[in-house]
């Protein structure tokens, strides 16, 4: 049999030669993220020097609200204490999310930080931080901070919806109704995928979505069937229960309209009823109300 050309006892020489680099690069991430938590509290508690202390002797540091830049320990000192000094109770926090190794004496630490002023909204940001090692400590050189952009969001709007989120099941001897509903990115709006199965059929399935529309200041949805069938909703809620007033177009252009309520029970039920229903120009019998369990939490 032909050797390949690296023994067994070969190879664990080359990994146990490298287990204390690893080992080193491990409490050298340790001690930058300690010298966050460091700083931080030296920030915290007003003390200029002890944060200029923090940074190499050639550091650059970038005032974040005028971006004057300032060189060395002794100009950054001066900038914290005029920070303080206009900005009184000012307070930072701090969370590092990764440390990345240039070389063994250059680090990157990449984290989040929120700034809380007397006067004013919190600031948040991202930033990079890049660390160097001297004398066996690891001080500061440079931080570049971007704004975390602003995420807008209705769910306000829409949490009242939420015991909605999950599977649910409606059947009986001749059919069953199976609905999931969850929230899009940001819970900006809520999906509920829906199918109709007579037997081990599937009739018809479909998808509504339901949001907040900021124009008419009020919860809205629609929906959309396999059959080509649409249709629009205006919500309310009238105590427990949340009513809304359907118009749909039909797959052959006729309209229809209805009023449909939904009103929860418990955690893992809610009634389903449909009344008022109109169809093609001509009055149907009301449906439900039905009770619909919950299959699964989200």
């Amino acid at each position: 049999m032909k050797r390949i050309g690296i023994t067994v006892a070969a190879l664990f020489v080359l990994i146990a030669g490298a287990l204390p680099a690893f080992a080193d690069q491990a409490s050298d991430e340790a001690l930058i993220r300690k010298s966050v938590q460091d700083y931080v509290e030296a920030f915290n508690s007003g003390n200029a020097k002890l944060l200029a202390s923090m940074w190499s002797p050639d550091a650059v540091y970038t005032n974040p609200d005028s971006g004057e830049q300032v060189v060395g320990q002794e100009a950054i000192e001066a900038q914290f204490a005029e920070i303080f000094e206009t900005n009184k109770g000012i307070k930072l926090s701090a969370a590092t999310s990764s440390v990345s190794f240039i070389s063994p004496t250059v680090a990157a630490e990449f984290g989040a930080a929120h700034l809380i002023r007397s006067e004013g909204e919190p600031e948040e940001s991202q930033y990079t931080a890049i660390y160097v090692k001297r004398d066996g400590k690891w001080l500061l050189d440079r931080v570049t901070e971007e704004d975390v952009p602003v995420v807008h969001s209705n769910y306000e709007h829409l949490k009242e919806l939420e015991w909605m989120i999950g599977s649910w099941l409606d059947e009986d001897d001749q059919a069953t109704v199976a609905t999931t509903c969850e929230w899009t990115k940001n819970r900006n709006f809520m999906t509920r995928m829906f199918t109709v199965a007579v037997r081990d059929r599937i009739e018809v399935s479909g998808m509504q979505i339901i949001g907040w529309d900021p124009g008419a200041k009020q919860v809205r949805s629609w929906v959309f069937d396999s059959d080509g069938g649409f249709g629009e909703g205006v919500w309310s809620k009238k105590g427990k229960a949340w009513q809304v007033q359907v118009s749909g177009t039909a797959p052959d252009g006729s309209k229809s309209s209805s009023v449909n309520m939904f009103t929860p029970v418990d955690d893992d039920t809610f009634s389903w009823e449909s009344v008022s229903r109109v169809a093609g120009g001509e009055l149907l019998p009301n449906v439900g109300p039905l009770r619909v369990n919950r299959q699964s939490s989200p």
